[in-house]
């Protein structure tokens, strides 16, 4: 094996390095490093915008589940509906609100979607209530 040779680096000298029988030069080296750099940097990137994909997914989660309560606690709070049989599902996906069940007659029916609305600005109101004569 051959010794290492080092060899004066001045403005535009290449430096050898010698190992067995091939050499490998300074700007050889530093392409090297730049392609290495270069790799992890976009390996990097993709992780931050996979984190940045599941942080937004959350988010809209969050925000589909506060809309479920805001509008099943308007609707159990405004004394015009009967919401004790109501069930509010919201979807993040498709950003839609869907209200199923019963309510006694069409006034609270329309009561009822109109809260959701209000309280679900930006989504899809899918009302799927049922007139339920006699309650």
């Amino acid at each position: 094996m051959a010794p290492a040779v080092h060899s004066r680096v001045g403005s535009g000298e290449m430096t050898r390095l010698y190992a067995g029988e091939g050499t490998v030069s300074r700007n050889s080296l530093s392409l090297s490093a730049l392609i290495v750099v270069a790799a992890l940097s976009g390996a990097c990137a993709n992780t931050v915008k996979g984190a940045q994909k599941d942080t937004e997914k959350v988010v809209e989660k969050t925000a589909a589940a506060t809309n479920t309560v805001d509008v099943k606690s308007a609707l159990i709070a405004d004394g015009r509906v009967d919401a004790s049989n109501i069930n509010v599902d919201t979807s993040a996906n498709t950003k839609t609100v869907v209200l199923k069940g019963s309510v006694p007659n069409a006034q609270q029916k329309a009561t009822a979607e109109a809260i959701a609305r209000d309280k679900a600005k930006g989504y899809t109101i899918s009302n799927q209530l049922t007139v339920a004569a006699g309650k």
